[in-house]
Order: C-alpha cells, then sequence, then structure tokens
C-alpha cells in the first residue's frame, strides 16, 4: 500500500488544527472565567526569545498553508495576521484548513520523487525532496507551533492536557 503525501498531509494536518482550535477554545473560556484580558493570554511567551501565542497560532496555520500550495504548484496565500482575539485566530484555523482542502491532491501527490525548492530565510533557498520537505519542514513547524501554543497555555494554568493536544476522533 502506498501513502501519498496529500493523504500524510491532510491526516496530520486535520489532527493539529483541531487540537490548536480545542486548546484556543480552552484559553479563551479560561481567560473569561478568570477576567483576564484575552490579549494577556495572547501575548504570552514562555522565554524572552520565544514568540507571543498569537504568533504561535499564525505560523502553525500558515506553514502548512503555504508548504502544501508549494508542493501543489498553487499560488501562496496570503494572510493578514491581524488577528487579536481568541475568535479570530479559531477563523484563522478555519480559513487555513479550507484553502488546504482546497489545493489539488493530484498535484500535491504527483512526482513523488521530485524536489522543491523554497525560502529558507531571507537571503537563502533550500532544495529538498517533496517528502522530506512534507516531513522535515511543513510538518515539524506545525508540529513545533503547536506544541509550543499548547505549552503556554497550559503554564498560565488552563486545564489542558494531552487528550486536548492529541484531539484524536472519536470512532
Amino acid at each position: 500500500m502506498t501513502i501519498t503525501l496529500s493523504t500524510i498531509a491532510n491526516t496530520a494536518i486535520d489532527q493539529m488544527f483541531r487540537g490548536l482550535d480545542g486548546v484556543l477554545e480552552k484559553g479563551a473560556a479560561a481567560a473569561k472565567a478568570k477576567d483576564v484580558e484575552e490579549s494577556v493570554y495572547l501575548g504570552w511567551r514562555m522565554a524572552p526569545d520565544m514568540l507571543p501565542l498569537v504568533r504561535q497560532v499564525m505560523i502553525a496555520t500558515e506553514f502548512p498553508a503555504r508548504g502544501l500550495s508549494r508542493l501543489a504548484g498553487a499560488e501562496l496565500p496570503s494572510f493578514a495576521d491581524d488577528e487579536v482575539t481568541f475568535a479570530e485566530l479559531r477563523a484563522r484555523i478555519s480559513k487555513a484548513q479550507a484553502f488546504i482542502k482546497d489545493l489539488s491532491t493530484e498535484a500535491i501527490d504527483a512526482d513523488p520523487d521530485g524536489s522543491i525548492t523554497f525560502p529558507a530565510g531571507p537571503d537563502r533557498e533550500m532544495t529538498l525532496p517533496r517528502g522530506a520537505f512534507l516531513q522535515n519542514v511543513v510538518l515539524s513547524n506545525l508540529y513545533f507551533h503547536v506544541t509550543a501554543a499548547y505549552i503556554i497555555l497550559r503554564h498560565l494554568g488552563v486545564d489542558l492536557g494531552k487528550v486536548d493536544f492529541l484531539a484524536v476522533p472519536k470512532v
């Protein structure tokens, strides 16, 4: 059985976006229950050189949408990066999810042995095999930034556990 890039990508992204949406929902509820301005939670970071929660969510949605666009040979999506509430961040997740679902799985799966060149910093490009790009760039960044968002909210006392992060669908 061959597992396609689009199957790997969509399965992982769906799960991580479900988890991210759920932890943000709980974050919003916790802020409201504690009568804390959402901006406090959304601006929180775990270390001085770490991006705040709001940017973690922005990057977690942007990497998969732009990465799969590259794999599909489609135009890269543009995100305004102007979200300032939990509700706006949750809407961003839905927007990224819808964008990804509209990409051609045939285009993503085309040329599985090919490679892809992408920006890797301000003045640098990298070229990787398509599968390595998906696993080592797109999904790794997705996992990292969703994990960072989870950890920030957990640190702030939001009642979260592994089940929230994993967001495994009930069968």
